[in-house]
């Protein structure tokens, strides 16, 4: 089971550009592109088209857009391209399969990119990068965002817990979900920043989905994440755009967990990828069908108790980031937690997301007719 789970970001890359080949072999018109970044040369997003004489539909799988959530996408692609892709029809469905989207925090074992800009947070569609989009963060920024270094560990959970306790208590459990996990683009050294501008990352990525859109008749994308929900039970999220609800969804795919990703059933974020591609659809290609979901693989469980580890953690990392820790046990305890926040290392959990996976690609595709055998 190990084998399919990366040991780096470099390893996961080889194994892509390696497996890809059999697939070229399948598809006539094929071809594997990458870009380099800018200021990273020996880092790069690459990505395979995968063309069919009939472009009816195209498949996108994507990975590592948080990039450390690479070292959880990497195994779910190669499921993917070794035993789905070989059941699709050439004829009329392509590929478009991507490694990396974030290669410098997968490199890096952070969420961010290089700016500490979260990718899912920028892909925001033809408005601001409004600075007071979530007045609740502003509200509540010297928690989310503490301006010191790290002290002891047992102690800074035990400031945090108190605090986040007023802030409960105070503003209300949605208040704080909101204000953490929305997007902010007020604070360049605080978690989920959105950014002031498009990424070079998503400007690459925004491309490539206009061109799908332009190209294919249907489009669906399945994007790869982890962190948020059911420990055992990874969740097909979607965005509002999407019509179907939760309950069609489930039936459709014959998968038990689909959750709308708004305040009601999951949590509601601003500039994300699946949302991004339905605007995109709705504005500039009305007359075609898109299915954008990310797959969500859960891991310190969905209780409020795991809920508030999930903040703590994110918040210390960040904070270790930028301020430093006065200690070093302190410093590693926060890289051990933020390591198991989205790559767990216990077997069980590591070989039910991969039967997840499969469960849930079969359902998808399946339901969109593109398996033949």
């Amino acid at each position: 089971m190990d084998s399919l789970y990366p040991e780096s970001y470099e390893a996961s890359r080889a194994r892509f550009l390696r497996d890809v080949e059999p697939l070229r072999a399948k598809w006539a018109w094929s071809r594997l592109e990458r870009h380099p970044l800018k200021n990273f040369p020996d880092l790069s997003i690459d990505w395979l088209w995968a063309e069919p004489a009939q472009k009816e539909t195209l498949i996108i799988v994507s990975t590592g857009e948080h990039g450390i959530e690479g070292y959880i996408g990497s195994p779910m692609l190669k499921i993917f391209m070794d035993e789905f892709a070989p059941r699709i029809d050439e004829q009329n469905t392509g590929l478009l399969l991507v490694h990396a989207i974030n290669p410098w925090g997968m490199k890096h074992n952070r969420k961010v990119n290089e700016n500490n800009v979260d990718l899912n947070r920028n892909f925001v569609y033809e408005g601001t990068f409004d600075p007071e989009n979530n007045p609740f963060f502003l509200r509540l920024r010297r928690l989310i965002a503490p301006e010191y270094a790290v002290g002891s560990f047992g102690l800074e959970t035990m400031m945090f817990t108190a605090r986040v306790i007023w802030a409960i208590i105070t503003m209300g459990t949605a208040a704080l979900t909101y204000a953490a996990v929305l997007g902010q683009y007020a604070a360049p050294k605080a978690m989920y920043y959105g950014g002031t501008k498009h990424e070079e990352e998503t400007l690459v990525m925004m491309d490539l989905l206009r061109k799908a859109l332009k190209n294919y008749q249907t489009v669906i994308h399945l994007d790869m994440h982890s962190g948020y929900g059911p420990r055992y039970l990874m969740s097909i999220t979607v965005v509002p755009a999407e019509p179907w609800n939760s309950a069609q969804l489930r039936d459709k795919f014959n998968y038990p967990l689909v959750l709308r990703g708004d305040h009601k059933e999951f949590y509601a974020i601003q500039g994300d990828i699946t949302d991004y591609l339905y605007r995109i659809r709705t504005e500039e290609f009305p007359d075609k069908h898109v299915f954008a979901c990310a797959f969500e693989f859960g891991t310190y469980g969905e209780s409020l108790l795991a809920r508030l580890r999930t903040l703590r953690t994110m918040i210390f990392e960040s904070q270790l980031h930028w301020h430093g820790a006065k200690d070093k046990q302190t410093a590693r305890k926060i890289c051990e937690e933020f390591s198991e926040l989205y790559i767990p290392a216990e077997q069980k959990w590591r070989k039910k997301a991969i039967a997840d996976a499969r469960r849930a690609f079969e359902g998808i595709l399946s339901a969109y007719g593109s398996l033949c055998r």
